[in-house]
């Protein structure tokens, strides 16, 4: 099975090196920019979690505070 993956992947990785670079370059894009979006959504959300997870808790009336 992985031996079909890999060939399967060989072949687009060389119709994409053979292609004009605008077609690279629309392509990469295409699929870039939606992971890349989508991966910075998930680490400030981890980074949120975490932050409330580790962080400490503060009032906004709290003492101090007029």
């Amino acid at each position: 099975m992985l031996d079909g993956l890999a060939n399967w992947w060989d072949g687009v990785e060389l119709w994409l090196a053979q292609a004009w670079f605008p077609v690279q370059f629309v392509l990469v894009m295409a699929v870039l920019v939606p992971l890349c979006l989508l991966a910075a959504w998930a680490i400030d959300k981890l980074v949120e979690r975490f932050g409330r997870w580790f962080g400490t808790a503060r009032d906004d009336d709290g003492p101090g505070r007029s």
